[in-house]
């Protein structure tokens, strides 16, 4: 009977192989012939690959799906691209993403900046844009918000926060989970973090958390995770810039990936909360909708969505529109929705002009002569 070999038996195993780190592998190289894998970044994924000598490697975790957050690098922005605060009052401008700010003198400002090209945080990723909240001279707190749809959205498990931040002086950073039950749901469960002292550089900081259960709780209507990334200290005239936010399932903060890894993806994701119909470039009299009259001052319009949105829309904002029929035109006085329809696909929007329409006429609504004419809307949790 022929023994099975084992790298004792050969003569070029005899001497065991050194082991430098926790986590480092012994891997066969050739036939009764073995050497060490030094271990992978935290995260990383090990995967067979031929051209090594090794025939395994270790790859950075790239999944798409992993990161819960939607519009993580801050690439979409159909809102527009600043806005100033007001005290104690919640703003969106990236989409999926709130900031709020406490302040009694100055301004505070919510804004996109640009990277410039090579500086991004993370290397080969390159990101765009990141948000920057400038605080008010007396402010000494504000955050960024995001919601995630459905509290059952990581209910029971470990997960890892992670985000990349600056600040222009001093301050803290932490994140808060709070699980809302939503409408007719048990009583919100708070979860917190410790804080982190903020650097003058981009720096990822990252939060391991357990994640109650939901068990023995009542899910209501619209329920979420609703996260928070807050700012505090003293914080008066200073600017908060942060970029790739992410959480993840584990304990490790893998590498950066957006919610659904394209462009398109990422935008189609952000329009199920929020879609804006704008006026570009020369498109002064953009068609945003098409319609009938059912009055003289009033007609009303279907908007083909491009995605379905979560619910029914329930906010309208809007600029600078018309309801225009060839030579015939009226400025929009108010927008509404029509109650009688309730498809997130299409909805149906009642508008109002001062005079001027013919009954059962056929119009469609669009900017008024200005590429600041838009149409928002909104089906945000």
């Amino acid at each position: 009977m022929t023994k099975a070999r084992d790298l004792g038996d050969n003569a070029q195993n005899t001497k065991p192989k050194v082991i430098d780190a926790k986590g480092d592998l012994i891997v066969g190289t050739a036939a009764d012939t073995a050497d060490r894998l030094a271990v992978g970044n935290n995260g990383d994924t090990l995967l067979a690959d031929s051209s090594t000598s090794t025939g395994l490697r270790w790859q950075a975790d790239w999944n798409v799906g992993k990161n819960k957050f939607i519009n993580g690098d801050f690439g979409i922005w159909q809102r527009g691209t600043s806005v100033n605060l007001t005290n104690n009052t919640e703003a969106y401008q990236a989409d999926r993403w709130i900031c709020y700010s406490t302040f009694s003198a100055g301004t505070s400002v919510y804004s996109r900046q640009t990277f410039t090209p090579g500086t991004a945080p993370v290397a080969g990723y390159e990101g765009k844009f990141f948000a920057r909240l400038a605080a008010g001279t007396t402010s000494t707190y504000g955050y960024f918000r995001h919601k995630i749809e459905d509290v059952q959205t990581f209910a029971g498990q470990t997960v890892t926060i992670s985000i990349w931040a600056k600040a222009s002086g001093t301050g803290n950073l932490s994140a808060t989970i709070y699980q809302n039950f939503g409408s007719g749901g048990s009583a919100a469960v708070l979860t917190s973090t410790s804080a982190r002292s903020l650097s003058t550089a981009w720096t990822r900081y990252t939060w391991t958390v357990a994640v109650p259960s939901i068990a023995g709780k009542t899910v209501g209507t619209s329920s979420f995770l609703d996260l928070y990334f807050e700012w505090s200290g003293t914080l008066g005239s200073q600017t908060l810039d942060i970029w790739g936010a992410q959480i993840e399932n584990g304990s490790v903060a893998t590498p950066f990936t957006t919610a659904t890894g394209t462009l398109q993806g990422e935008l189609a994701a952000c329009q199920r909360y929020y879609y804006r119909q704008s006026a570009a470039g020369n498109s002064n009299y953009m068609n945003m909708g098409t319609g009938f009259a059912d009055g003289t001052t009033s007609a009303r319009f279907v908007i083909n969505c491009p995605v379905q949105m979560r619910v029914y829309p329930t906010t309208l904002d809007y600029s600078t529109l018309r309801v225009w029929l060839g030579g015939s035109s009226q400025a929009v006085t108010a927008l509404s929705f029509d109650s009688n329809f309730y498809s997130p696909n299409t909805p149906i929007i009642a508008a109002t002009v001062a005079s001027g329409l013919t009954t059962s006429s056929y119009y469609q609504l669009g900017s008024n002569n200005s590429a600041n004419g838009y149409l928002g809307l909104g089906a945000e949790l």
